[in-house]
C-alpha cells in the first residue's frame, strides 16, 4: 500500500502540500522517508514557519509559499495534498477540484485493511475511541487514527496484515475524498461548521462522503435521529440503522427507554440494559454505543464481552469531563459543546446542574432552540456568557423576561468566579458553551483546560 501511494505522489511533476499543521507535517515527513529529492511546495499562512521548523531551511529542494496568499494560484500544480484545517469557503476550486488529495484520500484508495470510519456533526470522538476500546478489549489488533489527533500516515508503518483501522472523520477530511471506508458510520448530521462551507447542505454532503464510494460489499451505518441525516438514508442489505424510533424496520439498533435492542429478521433482543452502570453520562451516549453494537454485530463479537468493555470506557477530556469538587461544588468541562443541541444534551446529562457557562464564536448558527430550551429550564439558577454568542443568548433571554441569573462576563477568570459565588453547594456547575472557541482560544481543548486551570486556581 506504501508503494501505491509513494508511487502516485512520485508521478505527478509539481506538487504542494497545503497547510503545515500536524497532519502537514506528518506528509512532508513521509514523502521525504521514501522521495528525498522529490520537488515539493510547502504553502501556510504563517510566515514564521521556516524559522519555527527548522528542517525546512535544510531542504533544498523545497518551496515555500507563505502568508495571507498562500491559496493563490492552486491550479498551477499537478497535485494538490490538502491539510483539514485549510478552509477553502472564499476559494472557487472546480478547475484543479480533481487534483484535491489527502492523507485519509490516499490511505484509503490504497487500504487492503479493515477500515472503520466514523463521522458526524456530535460524537464521533466518543464514538472512535470506544470503537477502539472495544476492539483493544477483544484482544483485536487496531489503531486510532484521523480527526482525533492522529494522522494515518504517523502509524501506516506499524499496520499488520489483520489490523483494523479505525478512523474519525471530520467533514474537511471527507470533503473531497475519492474513497470510502469498509464500515461506515454516519451518527447524526446537525449545523456546524458553517464558518469553513459556503451552505449547509456543502457541508452535509461533505459528511455523507463518507458512504459515497462504498462497494456493495461493505457496511453503511446510519444514525437517523437527526432529520438531516435520515433524508439521506438509501437502505440495501448492508444497511444498519440506530433510532428511537420503533416503527423503523431497518436491521440495527432500537433504542428504547430500558435499553437497547438489536433487530435483526425482523426479531429484537435486548443487548444492552439501562440498569448497567457506565462511565458515559447522558442518555445521548446510548446512540453513541448503538453505533457500537452495530459494529459488533457486523465483527460478530461477543455482545456480553462488548457491553462490559462499553461501561469500564472513560469518558474522553472536555467530553462532560468531571474536573472535580471544589468548595462544595461539581464542576463538569465539555468544551466540546460547539453546537447548542449539545450543550442541551450536556444540561440533560449531568445530574443537580445548576449553572452554565455558554458563548464563543458567532457563527450563523440558529440559537433559538437553545433559548428557549435554557428560559424553560427550571433547574438551571445561573447562566454566564461569554462574547459573542453568549451576550447574545443573554440578550434574547432579557426579551423573554427570563428569570434566572443572567451574567455577562468579559474572559473565562470572570466566569469561573461568577460560578463559585452563584453555585450552591452540593450543586453542579458546567461550561458547555453551544460554540466554538476561536474567537478566544486556538481550539476547544485549550479553552477547555484554561476553564479548568481557574477552576483549579481559584479553589485555593
Amino acid at each position: 500500500m506504501i508503494e501505491n501511494i509513494i508511487e502516485e505522489i512520485n508521478n505527478k511533476e509539481k506538487i504542494v502540500i497545503l497547510g503545515y499543521g500536524k497532519e502537514g507535517k506528518s506528509t512532508y515527513q513521509f514523502i521525504r522517508k521514501y522521495l528525498k529529492e522529490k520537488k515539493l511546495t510547502i504553502a501556510d499562512e504563517n510566515n514564521n514557519l521556516e524559522n519555527e521548523n527548522p528542517e525546512l531551511e535544510k531542504d533544498k529542494f523545497l518551496n515555500l509559499i507563505l502568508g495571507n496568499d498562500y491559496l493563490n494560484n492552486l491550479d498551477q500544480y499537478d497535485l494538490i495534498i490538502k491539510s483539514p484545517g485549510v478552509n477553502f469557503k472564499n476559494i472557487d476550486y472546480t478547475s484543479f477540484q480533481k487534483k484535491i488529495t489527502s492523507q485519509i484520500d490516499l490511505f484509503l484508495k490504497y487500504s487492503t485493511y479493515l477500515t472503520i470510519g466514523i463521522t458526524g456533526t456530535k460524537g464521533k470522538s466518543t464514538t472512535s475511541s470506544l470503537i477502539y476500546h472495544v476492539l483493544k478489549g477483544m484482544e483485536k489488533k487496531c489503531v486510532l487514527v484521523g480527526n482525533i489527533g492522529t494522522p494515518v500516515f504517523d502509524k501506516i508503518y506499524d499496520l499488520e496484515k489483520d489490523t483494523i483501522v479505525v478512523i474519525e472523520l471530520g467533514c474537511h477530511q471527507l470533503q473531497f475524498v475519492n474513497a470510502s471506508p469498509k464500515i461506515s458510520i454516519l451518527l447524526n448530521i446537525f449545523q456546524e461548521h458553517l464558518d469553513h462551507y459556503k451552505t449547509y447542505e456543502e457541508y452535509q454532503l461533505a459528511k455523507l462522503n463518507i458512504f459515497k464510494y462504498q462497494k456493495e460489499t461493505d457496511y453503511s451505518i446510519w444514525g437517523i435521529d437527526s432529520k438531516d441525516s435520515k433524508k439521506y438514508l438509501i437502505p440495501n442489505n448492508h444497511t444498519y440503522v440506530f433510532s428511537k424510533d420503533e416503527k423503523e424496520s431497518y436491521q440495527g439498533i432500537i433504542i428504547k427507554e430500558n435499553g437497547l435492542y438489536l433487530q435483526k429478521n425482523k426479531k429484537q433482543s435486548i443487548i444492552y440494559s439501562n440498569q448497567r452502570k457506565r462511565n458515559l453520562l447522558g442518555n445521548h451516549n446510548l446512540y453513541n454505543i448503538a453505533a457500537v453494537f452495530c459494529v459488533a454485530d457486523i465483527l460478530k463479537l461477543n455482545m456480553e464481552k462488548v457491553a462490559d468493555l462499553i461501561d469500564n470506557f472513560k469518558p474522553l477530556e472536555h467530553r462532560l469531563e468531571l474536573v472535580g469538587t471544589y468548595h462544595g461544588i461539581i464542576f463538569y468541562n465539555d468544551s466540546i459543546a460547539t453546537i447548542p443541541e449539545a450543550t442541551i444534551n450536556c444540561i440533560n446529562s449531568i445530574p443537580k446542574l445548576q449553572t452554565i457557562i455558554l458563548g464563543g464564536l458567532k457563527r450563523d448558527i440558529d440559537l433559538n432552540p437553545l433559548i428557549n430550551f435554557l428560559n424553560k429550564n427550571n433547574h438551571l439558577k445561573t447562566l454566564i456568557f461569554l462574547k459573542d454568542t453568549g451576550y447574545e443568548i443573554c440578550e434574547e433571554l432579557q426579551k423573554l423576561n427570563c428569570q434566572k441569573n443572567l451574567l455577562k462576563v468579559k474572559n473565562m477568570k470572570e466566569a469561573v468566579e461568577k460560578a463559585y459565588l452563584f453555585t450552591e453547594k452540593g450543586y453542579a456547575c458546567a461550561l458547555s458553551p453551544a460554540a466554538a472557541s476561536y474567537n478566544s482560544y486556538k481550539n476547544f481543548e485549550e479553552r477547555g483546560n484554561d476553564y479548568k486551570q481557574e477552576v483549579k486556581n481559584q479553589a485555593k
